[in-house]
């Protein structure tokens, strides 16, 4: 399932317009496709595809790909960056190393080598924590995200949907919170891209330009 309200916003770095990265939802190991399901840490999940704005609403949302799903291939059989490829959307993505550099998608600089280099990763991080921010306010306000779902993975897809849904209501309508608990953000330790892909020239240009103009 795929819900898309994407938007123009604003960021501190330059034409950016919404933040990527997947999350895990844990559920209970499927009786067809199992395997498919178990990702690299060692339980069964769905991976969802979020991106945000920098208000923490959620723009992009793809959840139906199961637990083994690199993230760099949820986004490429993604009705998003057919968007991005097509030219629909102005502006950028930040993402983490795990996806692609793109023209559109701004990934940091894996070797840095000046002192450029290093203030773009550092602005990058900075930017790009809102998306970890958002994944770890949506399951702090919606706890079934934490923990096992025991339902068909269909119908969980559908569930994690209708969370999103309701926390943009919660978003716009500034409702706080459960007091409970303390925020916890999701990054993943050292994401890496698939091998064999390539980074973008295209991408490598506006990102150098970035860089060179920060």
């Amino acid at each position: 399932m795929q819900a898309r309200f994407f938007v123009k916003i604003r960021y501190s770095l330059p034409g950016i317009v919404g933040c990527i990265d997947g999350t895990h939802v844990r559920i209970q190991a499927p009786s067809e496709h199992e395997y498919l399901y178990v990702n690299r840490k060692g339980y069964h999940s769905i991976n969802v595809q979020i991106v945000c704005n920098s208000d923490m609403g959620i723009v992009d949302l793809v959840a139906r790909w199961p637990g083994s799903t690199h993230d760099a291939r949820i986004l490429r059989e993604s009705a998003l960056q057919r968007e991005f490829e097509a030219g629909r959307v102005n502006g950028l993505l930040l993402g983490d190393s795990g996806y692609p550099l793109k023209r559109w998608l701004m990934t940091p600089v894996i070797a840095e080598r000046t002192a450029q280099e290093r203030r773009y990763n550092e602005k990058h991080t900075q930017t790009r924590n809102i998306v970890e921010r958002c994944i770890g306010v949506l399951k702090r306000r919606f706890h079934c995200l934490h923990s096992e779902m025991r339902m068909h993975p269909e119908r969980v897809c559908v569930i994690i949907a209708a969370t999103a849904v309701l926390h943009n209501i919660c978003v716009k309508k500034r409702i706080p919170l459960p007091m409970q608990g303390d925020l916890v953000l999701e990054a993943d330790e050292n994401p890496v891209a698939p091998a064999g892909i390539r980074e973008d020239i295209g991408g490598r240009l506006t990102r150098n330009h970035i860089i060179n103009n920060l």
